[in-house]
């Protein structure tokens, strides 16, 4: 059974091996360029769970995956491109960098148990290229929504799913 929990800074090398099979999966599925650069790199992590946000899903006390888990306001999503969020006025969380281990099955499904159970309003993006994580979205209900872009300039896909809209 996978189940979501803080992450703790002593789970920060089994995030890193989490988030390094992630990059593995991508680039075995032809999605050469997101997560390149470091990205997400060990501070970042840090920062994530500094501010509360960072979280492990674990299969019997083995770490499986992670995600970041932040209430909105998301300075990327303060401008779409090519459409509109669903509600653009609400609240939200927004989630990212989602990674798992290849071998475990269903953290896709858990981490949006998780945030659904804590907020009927999600916002994710993801990059052009990532079609396993868009699929994923799409099966989870979100709608897509448009173009934003990164700080770094980089383009991505957003999404929305609002419960009970």
């Amino acid at each position: 059974m996978l189940t979501v929990r803080p992450a703790m800074p002593e789970d920060i090398p089994a995030i890193m091996t989490v988030l390094e099979a992630a990059k593995g999966i991508m680039r075995a599925s032809g999605n050469l360029h997101q997560w390149v650069g470091g990205y997400p790199s060990e501070s970042v992590v840090r920062e994530d769970i500094r501010g509360g946000y960072g979280l492990v899903v674990v299969e019997r006390d083995r770490v499986v995956g992670y995600f970041a888990f932040i209430p909105s306001p998301e300075p990327t999503y303060a401008t779409i491109y090519a459409g509109a969020w669903l509600d653009g006025n609400a609240p939200y969380h927004v989630i990212h960098r989602i990674g798992s281990l290849p071998d475990v099955h269903g953290v896709f499904a858990t981490i949006m148990d998780f945030a659904f159970s804590r907020d009927r309003n999600i916002r994710i993006d993801t990059h052009r290229d990532n079609r396993i994580m868009q699929h994923n979205i799409l099966k989870h209900g979100f709608s897509y929504c448009g173009i934003i872009y990164l700080s770094s300039g980089d383009e991505r896909l957003a999404y929305q799913r609002i419960i009970g809209a």
